[in-house]
């Protein structure tokens, strides 16, 4: 009975999704309450469990998320977007500009979402293929790979954040994981838009979007880098210092990578960093980008906070002995994670909605899997980002935005651009599995 709860819910989430186009906010909540009901928990159970489970999985995370999104903002508003891509550009090369592409792509994902970066970059795709001779279709699948990647695996991104809260995993540890994981999984990309770019062909009449002109900045190179760098590296400090062996020792230097490696502190810092790119825009014109950014923010805490209080019923469910997991090894859980999240993905389209339901399927599995540490449940997070990116295909705005702002039609875009998401996820599983032996 509970798993064949488990399974109507699955599906009411994504025909809902999908066919209804109802906002994951509402049909996490339809889904949660009806699990609640449907599994003989009270009412006044229910409505305890779920807020609970949206508190508990907010708290660490919320202003992490706002704050994540103000940075996003300001590199994109000042166009500092373009001055990184730029500046990874000019240290690669032109003759490897498809890798500069890609790179600058991973590292612009980190704080902006994946659609808005393509969309900011596709006209540098354009210009770069003209003066090199490389088809443009190199240039737009390695771009659109290399944004794929960090947008699953590397907070502030919301999708990791979001898992991370739900399996109570340390942020620092997945941002170091989801680095090492991340970074073969965007140059995987890379290799895949050298090998089929070439054989595929432009379509002008697929171009449905209007271009944005490109913002003329004065931000130097290492202003638009230090908003994204300095929280990075605090909450990886905070992760070393409070690693069990304390390799920086319980002192001084412990005590202020504690505190400032706090994602919260982290991200605030990386937000004054940010204020600062645009102290030459007049205060009038960027008024309105705070509360542009918690506006785009809001819709993400809600889905994520929903996940949480969805994640809460299902805790209540002892779904290890009812399908007869007793047996299974770390590897088998972080399988199954991947399997879920990428029938997930397939089925309703958005990767950050993929990524929230398995969390809270897989949650009350992880010491079932024998997931138990610190290293482990931060690789469970990275095999559900590796499952959510397995496949961008046409229920995907994603998959409309790369294929529109290329010239791709739909059969192009489904071998270029989707292929490429399934090499990537492939890539990432394989990834994860090397670093659960390892480590």
């Amino acid at each position: 009975m509970e798993i064949l709860v488990l399974g109507v819910v699955v599906l009411f989430i994504i025909i809902a999704t999908v066919k209804f186009k109802m906002h994951p906010v509402f049909s996490l909540t339809i889904a949660a309450v009806a699990s609640g009901f449907l599994l003989g928990i009270t009412p006044k159970n229910i409505m305890s469990n779920m807020a609970e489970g949206f508190g508990k999985t907010l708290s660490g995370i919320g202003l992490v998320i706002a704050f994540g999104t103000v940075i996003g903002v300001y590199l994109e508003k000042t166009g500092s977007t373009q001055v990184l891509a730029n500046s990874i550009l000019k240290v690669i090369g032109l003759k490897r500009s498809p890798l500069a592409m890609n790179l600058a792509g991973f590292v612009i994902s980190i704080p902006v979402y994946c659609d808005s970066g393509y969309i900011i970059l596709s006209s540098l795709n354009k210009a770069i293929s003209k003066k090199t001779g490389i088809p443009a279709l190199v240039f737009a699948i390695a771009l659109a790979t290399g944004l794929y990647s960090a947008h699953v695996f590397v907070p502030p991104t919301p999708g990791p954040l979001a898992a991370a809260a739900i399996l109570d995993a340390d942020l620092g540890m997945v941002l170091i994981f989801g680095l090492l994981v991340a970074i073969p999984v965007s140059v995987s990309g890379y290799f895949w838009a050298r090998f089929i770019g070439r054989s595929l062909k432009e379509d002008e009449t697929a171009h449905l979007y209007e271009e944005k002109e490109a913002i003329q900045s004065t931000v130097k190179p290492f202003q638009a880098f230090l908003p994204l760098l300095v929280p990075i590296i605090l909450i990886a400090m905070k992760s070393i210092v409070d690693y069990p062996t304390h390799p920086l020792g319980e002192g001084w230097l412990f005590r202020v990578f504690d505190f400032f490696g706090n994602p919260v502190i982290a991200l605030l810092i990386g937000v004054f960093f940010a204020f600062a790119l645009s102290r030459n825009v007049p205060s009038e014109e960027k008024k309105e980008w705070v509360p542009e950014a918690f506006k785009q923010a809001g819709a993400i805490v809600l889905i994520t906070g929903t996940g949480g209080a969805f994640g809460a019923i299902l805790r209540t469910m002892d779904i290890a002995s009812i399908i007869n997991l007793e047996s299974s090894t770390g590897i088998g859980g972080l399988l199954i994670a991947f399997v879920i999240a990428a029938v997930l993905k397939t089925a309703q389209g958005s990767s950050t909605v993929a990524i929230i339901t398995t969390s809270a399927i897989i949650a009350p599995l992880l010491e079932t899997f024998g997931l138990v540490s610190i290293t482990d449940k931060a690789l469970a997070v990275l095999a559900i980002g590796a499952g959510a990116m397995t496949v961008s295909h046409i229920n995907d705005s994603y998959f409309w935005v790369v294929s529109q702002f290329s010239n791709m039609n739909v059969k192009t875009a489904l071998r270029g651009h989707t292929m490429g998401t399934l090499l990537q996820g492939t890539v990432g599983i394989l990834m994860i599995l090397l670093l659960y032996f390892v480590v």
